[in-house]
């Protein structure tokens, strides 16, 4: 029998990003990294990136050999069981490489697409959060809420920008307008922290063009079961085309804001 109960799939994902971390922690001091470019020339993983992904992986399927993956760094199998593993071995690379402390293991468990339960570890900062469908979101033990920050022109704003240049240029010409009528902008390199730093209110929102599953799937629970609304930019799941979240309050002023800057 296929065990798709939430606490299972999510105690397995927090054993897995801790060992995942452990690894990370001791490869950030190293100067000898192999550094390669993906779509650009600004695209960066390192093998350090495919070392864990090929840990979580194995970890999962040696634990669960019935189940799919899908993976940032090519990790890609069908499943049997209805459960596939979504990872991100190194969310925030160039953070990573330059050594700034935004980066982290993302892994989501989703049954026929909907996501259980999810884990976001951030070795730098030794923080882990962790969420199960209905059950709340943590951080390191303790209970998330989203703020309460309800009118744009006094929140913090978080996003992030494509690695093509010409999305970059279009993307700046959003955040122009944007910026004047919030608080302030926010950009930290890695959707899974900016997704944590929504659920912990850190950040009142955040948006992004331009993802993968890998990048949202855990961050997106962790958000939405902290209190934060997390959708596309006209309502609908997170996906490649937008992923938007903030608190309750916030959501729709910050949507309809973010339309009128041309986002």
């Amino acid at each position: 029998m296929i065990d798709k109960r939430p606490a299972s799939l999510l105690a397995l994902a927090l054993d897995v990003a801790s060992e995942a971390s452990e690894l990370i922690r001791r490869s950030t001091a190293r100067t000898d990294l192999t550094i390669a470019r993906k779509s650009t020339a600004t695209d960066l993983v390192t093998e350090i990136d495919h070392a864990v992904e090929a840990l979580v992986s194995g970890r999962l399927l040696e634990a669960r050999p019935h189940d799919g993956l899908l993976g940032e760094e090519g990790s890609v199998r069908p499943s049997l069981s209805g459960v596939r593993w979504v990872i991100d071995p190194i969310d925030g690379t160039t953070n990573f490489v330059y050594r700034l402390p935004y980066f982290a293991v993302s892994i989501a468990a989703e049954y026929h697409g909907v996501v259980l339960a999810g884990v976001v570890a951030v070795p730098s900062l030794q923080e882990t959060f962790h969420a199960m469908l209905g059950a709340g979101a943590r951080c390191n033990g303790e209970l998330l809420s989203a703020s309460s920050e309800s009118e744009p022109a006094t929140s913090l704003i978080a996003t992030g920008f494509s690695y093509e240049a010409d999305q970059r240029a279009t993307q700046g010409q959003i955040v122009g307008r944007l910026l004047p009528q919030v608080r302030d902008i926010r950009r930290l390199g890695a959707a899974s922290v900016d997704l944590c730093s929504v659920a912990c209110g850190r950040v009142d929102g955040y948006y992004e063009r331009g993802l993968r599953p890998w990048d949202w799937a855990a961050g997106a629970l962790i958000a939405t079961e902290a209190g934060a609304r997390v959708t596309n930019f006209i309502g609908g799941p997170p996906n490649s085309t937008g992923v938007l979240a903030a608190n309750k309050a916030l959501y729709q002023p910050l949507r309809e804001l973010l339309t009128q800057c041309g986002v």
